[in-house]
């Protein structure tokens, strides 16, 4: 039998806001209230990793990386389910492709796999070097190729759903490619986790291009905004970024939380604002930033958190959330008030 609980906590305070000096000036600062909903994973060791919707729009999907399976919520009705996988893929990341099928990353078995919900079956695709040994975030782009970071063994990927041929590209070296994104014009951009850079990948091509960050920048997940405006989370200094590809500009903001905040999953919503998590504290703070102003609102994570590592914004504005020390998943409602 299904089991849930879900928690939910109204945020109908004054969040926290700090100012900073206003990118536009003579402009007043959006304030929005938030409403957090959660539901426990379906296993007690599932430890969601990442988060993704599904098109239909009211199911949240997770990848339970310690229980080898895949999880399904419906956010109407609140019950879970789980698919077991084939063997130990420890799924890390996870996409709905346009036919519902669930593809995830195998980060513990060197592949990408494909769930159809509808019979639960399986499909493999096998990195075609074992070096990519573990791949990490997938994302689609707009003409359905598949493209994925592997950040252990250093590469980049794509794989074609109608042919399952898999394209590897060497990232640079120490690169551990993290998280992935995909601009308007269909180029991915990725982070270079072990370095203080920044990468596109030519679609065609393959050639890599990197944008360096300022020393000691260490981007761990990052976003991107309507206007292919780039933003990232700064793991290691406690930085929210923003980088101009055109220009190569790079702006920072200390996070709320300082030196220690160790902001993590981010994204961005249709209004522009920047949604991301501080992992260093606890309980774990959902944190907005407006770019209009520069201003800042916080709000501790209900659950605690236990870190944050992806968060993604569904097609109704709303933001997913995996909360993988706490096994528990999450939803995130935005309510404008100012």
């Amino acid at each position: 039998m299904t089991r849930f609980r879900a928690l939910v906590a109204a945020a109908l305070v004054v969040a926290l806001s700090i100012s900073l000096a206003p990118l536009l000036r003579g402009q007043g600062a959006t304030k929005v209230d938030v409403q957090f909903t959660d539901w426990d994973a379906l296993t007690p060791t599932a430890r969601p990793h990442d988060p993704a919707f599904g098109i239909d729009g009211t199911t949240l999907w997770y990848t339970g990386q310690g229980a080898h399976t895949l999880g399904r919520v419906d956010m109407n009705t609140g019950q879970v389910r789980e698919f077991d996988l084939p063997g130990r893929h420890g799924p890390h990341g996870l996409v709905s492709d346009r036919d519902g099928n669930i593809w995830y990353t195998g980060n513990a078995a060197g592949l990408i796999g494909k769930l159809d919900p509808r019979t639960g079956q399986v499909t493999e695709f096998k990195m075609p070097d074992p070096a990519a040994r573990d791949p990490h975030t997938p994302i689609f782009d707009r003409n359905g190729i598949l493209w994925f970071t592997v950040q252990g063994g250093n590469f980049v990927g794509k794989l074609d759903p109608k042919t399952g041929a898999v394209t590897l590209k060497a990232a640079p070296p120490r690169g551990r490619p993290y998280g992935i994104v995909i601009m308007s014009n269909g180029t991915p951009v990725f982070d270079l986790f072990g370095t203080n850079r920044i990468g596109t990948i030519d679609p065609k091509t393959m050639e890599i291009t990197e944008y360096t960050l300022p020393e000691g920048a260490r981007p761990r997940r990052i976003a991107v905004d309507a206007n292919d405006i780039v933003w990232y989370t700064d793991f290691a200094r406690g930085y929210l970024g923003r980088l101009d590809l055109k220009t190569r500009d790079v702006k920072e903001f200390p996070s709320p939380a300082g030196a220690q905040a160790q902001p993590y999953g981010i994204s961005a919503t249709a209004d522009g604002a920047i949604w991301y998590s501080e992992s260093g504290v606890q309980p774990n703070t959902l944190v907005r930033f407006d770019p209009a102003t520069s201003t800042f609102q916080k709000w501790n994570i209900p659950s605690g958190g236990g870190v944050v590592r992806h968060m993604v914004t569904a097609p109704n504005g709303d933001l997913l959330l995996a909360y993988s020390g706490v096994n528990k998943v999450g939803r995130v409602r935005i309510r404008k008030t100012t």
